[in-house]
């Protein structure tokens, strides 16, 4: 039986529990529903719950109690997740945070939404997040902002900020999120839990609703290292639906601590060092040079300027989306385009403008080449380390209200991991310690394309550092 004052944990902690018979799907997503009435409306985490998430858990129940080996057929067998409000789902609305889709059921299910449920997941309920991903605070969103569960006065971060206030709030053991430029590595940094970012094209982005297409990715969002690896596991592999996911089956990422088979050359770019606040480069230094300790070479490296990013990824991501959302035109999905905010007003003119004749090669093309340069400045640096550390964000979470007065705000922010992803690099956000105002810190690593099983190895050792010190 779960106790009444129990916390949440993680989801291979609630699942050896199942397995144990300490408790059954119904108490613990009986447990997630109870904190989600007690806190969601301080902190505006969930737009909707699943009404028949009960019905589903004794159903899960059922299996488990005839056969405990079916976590080898199910590995999320019973366990409840929050999904982002921008994957499709045939069972509960998708609304992408935007009153355009307020009433939207979608007749599909996404492919990441179904391979979860496909291994037992349950859908605890979809998460807010800025309006159509547009934003790195959650406070585009047109059913207003998502609150930092850390202090209520500061933003979680976007524009998967439901998601990853949802795991740090215990309002979901996991969630998943997607990324375009940071959207899951910034908000888990400023929300202080694990945020995977895979290689571009890894996790399928079919049935996700597009922003930038070239540049979406699908990743899981948790409270440890070893159940990043679990969902990824779940959700990584070529997708027919999808022709652009990557066509060769993925490695396994190991669900257990693992060190890597040898010492690794890890990098310090200075130019990212240079760009973010002492506070956040001192607990970021601090793991580097544990890890040094422990055998890793660290070595400093330069990369190109991570600002020259913010030009690249501006031009291209209003590209897409003024194409993406070309389609939202009151015909075939929800309202018409009245209903817009203002940033993705913002955003369809400046892309409509940069693909317009005259301007397409000054604007659009030049920012291709100059994604180009970004990829193989990476691929160079990767001749001669392993990975890469520094720190996600800038800062630890701002206050809300921080983005009215920067129509730039979201690129500045996530100006650390704007690079890796137009580069397609998969990465990963680590917690690693808190500022003085008790706000986590979040340090990344980065690795080259299709090695998230050194990245992961990495950050078990980091996060196995960052629990003793705490």
């Amino acid at each position: 039986m779960i106790k009444l004052n129990e916390k949440g944990h993680s989801l291979i902690e609630w699942r050896k529990k199942l397995i144990a018979g300490q408790a059954s799907s119904r108490e613990i997503c009986q447990f997630y529903l109870n904190q989600i009435q007690k806190k969601n409306n301080q902190l505006n985490i969930y737009l909707v719950t699943n009404r028949q998430i009960l019905k589903e858990a004794a159903r899960a129940d059922q299996i488990i109690n005839h056969d405990k080996k079916a976590f080898k057929k199910q590995p999320l067998l019973g366990l409840p997740l929050a999904v982002k409000d921008n994957f499709c789902t045939t069972n509960l609305p998708t609304t992408a945070a935007s009153f355009i889709l307020e009433n939207y059921q979608p007749p599909y299910q996404s492919t990441a939404t179904q391979r979860l449920t496909n291994a037992g997941a349950i859908i605890l309920g979809k998460t807010n997040m800025d309006a159509w991903a547009h934003g790195s605070s959650t406070e585009t969103s047109d059913f207003g902002p998502t609150k930092n569960p850390h202090h209520l006065e500061y933003a979680p971060g976007g524009s998967s900020g439901g998601s990853t206030a949802a795991v740090a709030a215990d309002l979901a053991p996991a969630a998943i999120g997607s990324e375009t430029a940071g959207s899951i590595r910034q908000p888990a940094a400023w929300c202080g839990v694990i945020g995977l970012k895979p290689t571009y094209g890894r996790i399928s982005r079919w049935g996700v609703i597009a922003m930038a297409s070239s540049l979406d990715c699908p990743g899981p969002i948790t409270k440890t290292v070893a159940d990043a690896a679990l969902l990824y596991n779940c959700l990584a592999g070529p997708d027919y639906h999808d022709a652009t996911t990557i066509q060769n089956q993925p490695q396994k990422l190991p669900s257990k601590k693992t060190i890597p088979n040898r010492p690794l050359i890890i990098g310090l770019p200075k130019e990212y060092f240079n760009q973010s606040q002492q506070d956040v480069n001192q607990k970021v230094i601090a793991v580097a040079n544990q890890l040094k300790k422990l055998g890793h070479k660290i070595k400093e490296i330069s990369l190109l300027d991570p600002t020259l990013s913010i030009a690249v990824y501006t031009i291209l991501q209003r590209a897409e989306v003024s194409s993406n959302l070309a389609r939202y035109d009151g015909i075939r999905f929800g309202r018409d385009r009245s209903h817009f905010g203002l940033e993705a007003l913002r955003r369809i003119m400046l892309g409509t403008f940069v693909l317009s004749a005259g301007y397409f090669d000054q604007y659009y093309l030049k920012a291709q080449k100059a994604r180009t340069k970004i990829v193989k400045d990476f691929q160079k640096v990767f001749t001669n380390i392993d990975l890469i550390l520094s720190p996600t964000s800038l800062t630890a979470a701002l206050k809300l209200g921080a983005w009215n007065d920067n129509v730039m705000f979201g690129e500045t922010q996530d100006v650390l991991v704007e690079p890796s992803a137009l580069a397609g690099l998969p990465a990963i956000n680590l917690p690693c310690g808190f500022n003085k105002q008790k706000l986590p810190i979040g340090l990344q690593i980065i690795g080259p394309q299709q090695q998230e099983k050194k990245i992961i190895e990495l950050a078990y050792q980091i996060e196995t550092l960052t629990d003793e010190k705490n």
